[in-house]
């Protein structure tokens, strides 16, 4: 574990999150220093804490463990007058206060934006939501999978011919935590030369949408709607994972220069001089035969032996590795130290993933295992003379 003070040291967050999409916003400001406080509901606390079962020793979910290192968690029943006085208290020290309940639940609880600005009026508040604080789908229930069927992720995912697929990975969950992550930042920089706090709010909806920057190019470019690929690319060709004889190769060779190299590389000369493959437009417009052409040739040889050729010839090229080469095998996750451990009082050493960032002076670190409900209660609210 690391113990630099980090690039937020000085922050201080109180985390109402649960789940995805808030708790890994509140991570990665955790990781780059921030001091987040989980404000969880003695009951049960984090629904993720339980969600995924038990995988180990304890109680608490190998899922929760992966989004809460770095954190220190306090229980209170918002609902209760002496737990909203706690932590009315804990706002006028704080940064940054970020929730992922629906529209309209912080202000029955009396936590909204306009009574916790009364009090800190310097404080950011962050909000990530389903689908956004207005608007006709505000009331909506906020899933990943909603998320991406409504904003156009699923309608371009998989096979031309297959069923909808959404994403493998939650893009729209993890996507809105990091643009929260962004807003956060930029509103708290702002708030240190005015004085002033304001509202950062997002929604895996808008999220979701805000990363379709091809696809909402090609509509407005050419007026079609943006269909499923598989994995070939909507702007250029050839640009996607390709067959060979015992698995597939991803390549790009994405313009002109590189598409010469290819051909080169796997000695087809004269499919540069092909008038329907000499130039992009004309590799978009024939994809199909392009793919056949190429995999006739990369039939010849096995994966690992196509990527040596090709990398050497100058064209990028990799092959499609699963979660257990990725995190066991992989060379250079390992030199860049993509898996690290953290240390749980029930659970002993676990895996998790490093922060993908590198900051020269203030690194992330791994400070924190991710707290057991209410651990930290009594140090967080030792302010208080009387416990309720």
């Amino acid at each position: 574990m690391g113990d630099g003070a980090g690039a937020l040291a000085g922050m201080r967050v109180l985390d109402l999150t649960q789940v995805m999409a808030g708790p890994f916003c509140t991570m990665v400001l955790a990781d780059l220093g921030a001091d987040v406080i989980k404000v969880e509901n003695p009951d049960a606390g984090d629904q993720t804490r339980r969600s995924w079962g038990r995988s180990g020793k304890g109680e608490d979910s190998r899922a929760f463990l992966s989004l809460n290192r770095n954190k220190r968690s306090v229980t209170l029943d918002l609902k209760s007058e002496r737990g909203r006085e706690d932590f009315l208290a804990m706002v006028r020290d704080a940064d940054v206060v970020v929730e992922n309940w629906r529209p309209g639940v912080a202000d029955r609880l009396g936590v909204g934006y306009e009574v916790l600005s009364e009090i800190n009026p310097a404080l950011v508040y962050a909000s990530i939501s389903g689908f956004g604080l207005s608007g006709p789908y505000a009331d909506r229930p906020g899933y990943d999978l909603i998320a991406q069927a409504m904003a156009g992720v699923m309608s371009i995912t998989g096979e031309p011919d297959g069923r909808p697929v959404k994403s493998g990975i939650p893009v729209a969950d993890l996507g809105s935590g990091l643009f929260c992550a962004v807003g956060v930042l930029a509103a708290w920089t702002s708030a240190q030369r005015t004085g002033v706090g304001q509202v950062v709010e997002t929604s895996l909806f808008e999220s979701a949408l805000a990363l379709a920057v091809w696809e909402s190019t090609e509509f407005w470019d050419t007026g079609r709607t943006p269909a499923k690929l598989g994995s070939a690319n909507r702007m250029s060709a050839p640009y996607q994972a390709l067959a060979t004889r015992d698995g597939y190769v991803t390549l790009g060779a994405n313009n002109d220069r590189l598409w010469r190299r290819l051909c080169a590389a796997l000695e087809l000369e004269h499919l540069v001089e092909d008038p329907r493959f000499a130039t992009n437009v004309g590799r978009m417009a024939n994809l199909p035969d392009l793919v056949t052409a190429l995999e006739e040739r990369l039939a010849d040889r096995g994966t690992d032996e196509w990527v040596e050729l090709l990398l050497a010839a100058g064209v990028p090229a990799g092959p499609i590795q699963d979660y257990r080469q990725v995190l066991t095998e992989d060379p250079h996750v390992k030199a860049r130290e993509m898996v690290a451990t953290l240390v749980h009082p029930v659970e002993g050493e676990v895996p998790v993933l490093a922060s993908p960032l590198r900051l020269s002076a203030t690194p992330p670190t791994i400070r924190r295992p991710p707290p057991l409900l209410g651990e930290h209660t009594d140090e967080v609210l030792a302010h208080r003379a009387v416990r309720a």
